[in-house]
């Protein structure tokens, strides 16, 4: 039997202050996430940002949990889940985890190694390659492998940012909302502080240096997280037809006084609305699953923000969820093709 290894990100336990701070906590002590010295980082994380952000985020995560279904991630996760190991069969054993909290990856590959598995495939669920996001997946799995006995062969998904039945799945769920009845297409990303992408430079000379660097996937910035994201959403873009004058890249979540990766959704946002654009349809390709970013991040506060900018309507399409294209997608990826 092989074994396969989704993970994803984290949701809070529940929407509670106490368990948004405690997701919070082990999130943003993550050295990948907050790359500082750590006693800087325990005072930043500890001292200043979790005691004031918890409050506020746990209000915006009661806004997205359902009574039902919880966590939109997680319980689309769960199903991503389920759905690859209905594909794959019984030669497979699929199991999912979170980054942080749970379930944990630690409780995942137990399980794993107590099937015996000749093999583990780790596949983050992030289509583009950060440190502080797939980096910090294989940075766990193999401290955690890195104590057993017997390891199997274990191999990892860098990215899938171009993988064809991805892009598919996304253009596809744009479609119903009929793509040509909107005055312009964002691909708004999960934002990255602009040093991280600087580290991955292994030239030490290309990255920020050209106004258009990451516009253009090449050997040399094909680690690039800003990349990669141009380069998915060029692709997903050719799939619809969309000339580059009608969408426009940009990127969301910023944290701290740090310049993050640019141009800004925000700053976006106003300057379409400058120009007199009334409704935008607004991909998410960072995330594979809808979650706080998309479903309250962008459907209700830039809806709002638009709106009182003049504008009438942003429209959401949503993540890829349980779209069969996708789960065809990770099969493919599960089996090495």
């Amino acid at each position: 039997m092989k074994g396969i290894l989704l993970v994803n990100l984290g949701t809070p336990d529940s929407p509670q202050t106490p368990d948004v701070r405690k997701y919070l906590n082990e999130f943003l002590m993550d050295g990948r996430v907050i790359d500082v010295n750590p006693v800087l980082r325990t005072f930043l994380v500890r001292g200043l940002i979790t005691p004031f952000r918890s409050p506020k985020s746990a209000k915006l995560y009661q806004e997205i949990w359902s009574k039902e279904t919880g966590s939109p991630l997680l319980y689309y996760s769960v199903i991503q889940q389920k759905l690859l190991q209905e594909r794959l069969g019984s030669e497979y054993q699929v199991e999912l985890a979170m980054r942080y909290q749970s379930p944990s990856i630690e409780d995942a590959l137990d399980r794993l190694k107590a099937n015996l598995v000749e093999s583990i495939r780790v596949i983050p669920m992030f289509p583009q390659y950060a440190s502080a996001s797939t980096g910090s997946v294989i940075d766990k799995v193999m401290e955690l492998v890195r104590t057993w006995q017997t390891i199997p062969n274990i191999s990892f998904v860098n990215s899938f940012h171009n993988d064809p039945l991805m892009i598919k799945a996304f253009a596809e769920n744009s479609k119903k909302h009929g793509v040509e009845n909107y005055d312009h297409v964002l691909f708004s990303f999960h934002g990255l502080p602009q040093r991280q992408l600087i580290k991955c430079d292994h030239t030490g000379n290309h990255c920020l240096k050209k106004d258009d660097c990451c516009q253009t996937l090449t050997d040399v910035n094909k680690f690039c997280y800003s990349a990669q994201s141009y380069d998915t959403a060029r692709l997903i873009a050719q799939e619809l037809g969309l000339p580059k004058e009608k969408y426009t890249v940009c990127f969301q979540s910023r944290l701290g006084n740090d310049p993050w990766v640019q141009p800004y959704t925000s700053e976006v946002i106003k300057e379409l609305a400058a120009q007199g654009k009334k409704r935008m349809l607004v991909f998410c390709p960072a995330f594979v699953a809808d979650c706080l970013e998309t479903v309250y991040e962008v459907s209700e506060e830039y809806n709002t923000e638009f709106k009182h900018l003049g504008g009438e309507h942003i429209q959401l399409v949503e993540s890829l969820n349980d779209n069969p294209l996708f789960i065809e997608s990770l099969a493919n990826m599960a089996q090495g093709k």
